[in-house]
């Protein structure tokens, strides 16, 4: 009996660790991600790049980042003038987690908004 609960337990440990291997990443590039779009919302703020060469910027870096989009699902929105409006940034997408019985998908709405000084 002992032993069965040993390697029930052994079992049990390495679903858990397994299960890590494969769902941490995504969250990890999302992280990233999320963190890459606003910067670019900071730093285009105040640039003349177009919605645009925004938009493939940020599919581009998704794109590095691994993570399954289009660049339809990347919505940008300049109001305003440049410096004096705001920039919207926002990205829906989900990620296909394939575990053994049981199919795992990850909603990420990473978005950034970056409003004017004036």
């Amino acid at each position: 009996m002992g032993s069965f609960k040993a390697v029930l337990g052994f079992v049990v440990i390495a679903a858990v660790i397994y299960g890590s291997w494969l769902v941490i990443p995504p969250y990890f590039a999302n992280y990233q991600f999320q963190d890459e779009i606003k910067n670019t919302a900071l730093h285009d703020m105040y640039g003349t790049k177009s919605e645009e060469d925004i938009r493939q910027g940020v599919f581009k870096t998704a794109k590095a980042l691994e993570i399954p989009l289009t660049e339809e699902q990347i919505k940008v929105k300049r109001i305003g003038n440049s410096g004096s409006g705001s920039l919207l940034i926002d990205v829906d997408y989900t990620v296909r987690v394939d575990m053994p019985g049981y199919p795992l998908d990850l909603h990420f709405h990473p978005s950034s908004e970056n409003k004017g000084l004036y």
